[in-house]
C-alpha cells in the first residue's frame, strides 16, 4: 500500500526532482501557492512551493526501490526515522490538497499567517517599508495593522498581500 514520504531536495531543485521521480515511476506532490515577488520594480505572483526544499513521494516500501529516491536529480535525501523513510499522515496530505483551486494552487488563508501581536512590514502603498504589528483579519478580507506614526498608535487596514512578517 502506498504512504506518502518526504524527499529533501537541493536548493529550487523542487520541480526538476518532481519532474524525476515522476518519470521513475513514484508518484510525487508539490504543494504550491501563489507568491508576490518584487523584482526590478515589478510585483507579480508566481508559483512558490508551499513547503520550499521538499516535495512528496508515495510509494510501497516494501514493492518500491525507495532507495533509488536518494539518488535521484534534485534530491538531496529522504526524510527518515532511524534507517527508513518516515512516512507522512495521509490526512495531512490530503488536507493540504484540499486547499487548493482549480490551478492546482493552495490558498493561503492570512488568518493563519499571523497572531495578534506579531511584527509585520508593510510591502506596498504609502507606508512601504513601515513595521507595525498584526492585530486582526477584517471580514473583507482586509488586515488591520498597528503603525506607530508620530508618537501615536495607528489602525491600518491593508490587502493580505501587502503585509509580510517582519520585524
Amino acid at each position: 500500500m502506498n504512504q506518502w514520504f518526504v524527499a529533501y531536495t537541493h536548493a529550487r531543485a523542487e520541480g526538476t526532482a518532481l519532474r524525476h521521480l515522476r518519470q521513475q515511476g513514484f508518484g510525487a506532490y508539490l504543494p504550491q501557492y501563489l507568491k508576490r515577488r518584487r523584482h526590478a520594480r515589478r510585483v507579480d505572483w508566481v508559483p512558490w512551493p508551499l513547503f520550499p526544499r521538499y516535495v512528496f513521494v508515495a510509494m510501497d516500501l516494501d514493492k518500491s526501490r525507495w532507495r533509488a529516491v536518494r539518488s535521484t536529480i534534485g534530491v538531496s535525501a529522504l526524510v527518515c526515522q532511524g534507517d527508513r523513510p518516515a512516512p507522512v499522515p495521509p490526512e495531512i496530505v490530503a488536507e493540504i490538497r484540499a486547499r487548493e483551486d482549480d490551478r492546482g494552487l493552495v490558498r493561503i488563508d492570512p488568518r493563519t499567517r499571523f497572531k495578534k501581536g506579531d511584527p509585520v512590514q508593510i510591502e506596498a502603498g504609502p507606508f512601504s517599508n513601515v513595521v507595525g504589528l498584526f492585530e486582526s483579519v477584517t471580514d473583507q478580507e482586509r488586515v488591520i495593522v498597528l503603525l506607530n506614526l508620530l508618537g501615536r498608535q495607528v489602525r491600518a487596514s491593508l490587502p493580505p498581500e501587502a503585509v509580510c512578517a517582519g520585524g
